[in-house]
C-alpha cells in the first residue's frame, strides 16, 4: 500500500476523471447528470471502446495504490458492465447516464483505501470529496 500522502494525491486527481466521465454536465431543469462517458457512448463501438480506456485505468491504479482484490473485482464487474450494456445502441445510452460505473469506482476504491489507512493507524483528514454535481449546458 502506497502512503497516504501518495493516496490522497491520486484519489483527488481520479475523483476528477471519475467525475468527468459521470458527471461533467447536468441537463438543465433536471438532477441529471451526464459525462464524457455517455458523450462518447453516442458513437458506436468506438466511442464505447474510448470509454472503457479511463476505466481501465482507475482499475489498474486502484491496484497499484494497493486496493484490495475485493475492491478490483467489483470495480472490474461495473467497468464490463458499463462497457456490454453500453454498447448496446440506446439502451446503453440510457444505462451509461444512469448507472456511472466510474463513479462507483471511485467511491470503491475511496473506501477501500482510506478504510485501510484507518486499519493501520495512519488516519489522515479526508478532503473535500472531488465529485459534485458538474456544470450545466446552456
Amino acid at each position: 500500500m502506497q502512503n497516504p500522502e501518495t493516496i490522497d494525491r491520486d484519489l483527488e486527481k481520479l475523483g476528477r476523471l471519475s467525475q468527468r466521465m459521470d458527471a461533467l454536465f447536468r441537463i438543465p431543469g433536471t438532477s441529471i447528470t451526464v459525462g464524457l462517458d455517455s458523450i462518447l457512448g453516442l458513437v458506436p463501438v468506438v466511442g464505447d471502446v474510448a470509454s472503457l480506456t479511463p476505466a481501465a485505468y482507475m482499475v489498474w491504479r486502484a491496484r497499484q495504490l494497493g486496493a484490495r482484490n475485493s475492491t478490483l473485482t467489483r470495480m472490474a464487474v461495473n467497468s464490463g458492465l458499463d462497457f456490454a450494456i453500453g454498447s448496446i445502441p440506446i439502451l446503453g445510452d440510457i444505462f451509461d447516464t444512469f448507472y456511472k460505473a466510474n463513479l462507483r469506482n471511485y467511491r470503491l476504491m475511496e473506501n477501500d483505501l482510506r478504510g485501510q489507512i484507518a486499519e493501520n493507524g495512519a488516519a489522515i483528514e479526508k478532503p473535500p470529496h472531488p465529485i459534485g454535481h458538474g456544470g450545466s449546458i446552456s
